[in-house]
């Protein structure tokens, strides 16, 4: 019987590393023999570029709900094409940003109904949910600003706040999934310590 896969997803604010972290996890984990499908999100499919484009764009003005409802299209769209099939394959599926992206942004960081959001994000995933989740946490707020390259980004710095405050709320309601890294300090350190967390669960797991 072939053994299911492994689904991690890296999370976090802006500027806070996870897309670094996650291509070096990917990196890591190729290297001991391992079969890695790097995604990121809004995006992986034909259809989620397209929307990446639409949601990302600062020339369009989006209302909270339709932000919503575009990545969970996006997501869905993954979920289905990518996603599943290769977890059933056995392989090791890594996304920079899912599920927890939409109740930290849209439910904290929008305001959107936190019961609305969780049920819409059940609805998109289905069975795709991460094994393990690492929150990059930052409280700096000012990297990021100063590039300003997407319409999300260059919202407020209380808008930002209420994000990092989400995602350490789904770290306190979750915590054997989702796992607080602390992104100060040099990359290798901090990379160091997802290989270890990601180690001892191989060595359980696979």
């Amino acid at each position: 019987m072939k053994k299911q896969g492994f689904f991690i997803t890296f999370e976090g604010g802006e500027g806070s590393g996870k897309s670094t972290h996650a291509d070096l996890l990917k990196d890591y984990l190729q290297k001991r023999g391992f079969e890695v499908v790097l995604l990121r999100e809004p995006g992986g499919t034909g259809t989620g570029e397209k929307l990446r484009e639409i949601l990302l764009s600062k020339s369009n003005n989006i209302s909270p709900i339709t932000e919503l409802l575009l990545f969970l299209a996006s997501r869905r769209e993954l979920v289905k094409e990518v996603i599943l099939p290769s977890l059933e394959d056995g392989k090791i599926v890594i996304c920079d940003r899912f599920m927890d992206s939409t109740t930290a942004y849209q439910g904290y960081g929008r305001g959107i109904d936190l019961k609305l959001v969780l049920k819409l994000n059940k609805l998109a995933v289905e069975e795709a949910y991460p094994t393990l989740t690492f929150v990059l946490d930052t409280d700096n707020l000012l990297g990021f600003k100063l590039k300003g390259d997407d319409r999300i980004e260059i919202e407020d710095n209380s808008f930002h706040r209420k994000v990092r405050k989400g995602y350490l709320e789904i770290a306190k309601k979750e915590p054997q999934r989702v796992k607080i890294i602390k992104s100060k300090g040099e990359i290798p350190e901090i990379q160091e310590q997802i290989r270890t967390l990601i180690d001892k669960y191989l060595k359980k797991n696979f």
